[in-house]
């Protein structure tokens, strides 16, 4: 009995697949310059983080955040700045951050509170922290936040 019918990639002859590269507008930085304007953020951050700029620090990291193939190391260089950030910052600030923060950055950070939950061990941060940014962002911003952090194609 033939079963190769079975290994057939029945999608090669279907008009209308929704490729991945289709459901959002790519980023137009070559990868090189992603990770460079990571790093270049990373130092940002710290010089704010000395100056005691919680908001200006978190609004550096969260504007044009890498997304999309081939930057993966921006990501995660992306995201360990932003830990950083989240580990520094007392409870009682959390808040009034959040607030001060526009949409589409509190879109983002949720995008990224949800990564770092999601990676094994909830990696240099603990999960307390993570959930309490959670809290606080949800109730700023409402549960469209993390509705609209949900369907965006754009992961970070």
């Amino acid at each position: 009995m033939d079963i190769n019918f079975r290994k057939i990639d029945i999608d090669q002859y279907d008009e209308d697949v929704l490729l991945e590269s289709e459901l959002y507008e790519p980023d137009l930085r070559d990868p090189a310059q992603v990770v460079n304007d990571a790093k270049q953020k990373a130092a940002a951050v710290r010089t704010s983080l000395a100056k005691g700029d919680i908001t200006g620090a978190l609004t550096t990291v969260l504007e044009n955040a890498p997304y999309g193939p081939n930057v993966e190391e921006a990501k995660n260089l992306t995201l360990q700045t932003l830990v950083s950030i989240l580990n520094s910052t007392k409870a009682t600030e959390i808040p009034g951050v959040v607030k001060s923060l526009s949409t589409d950055t509190q879109d983002t950070l949720m995008k990224y509170l949800y990564k770092g939950m999601a990676m094994p061990g909830w990696g240099d941060v603990s999960g307390s922290v993570l959930l309490g940014w959670h809290e606080k962002l949800t109730e700023a911003a409402g549960t469209g936040c993390i509705v609209r952090a949900m369907t965006d194609r754009r992961i970070v």
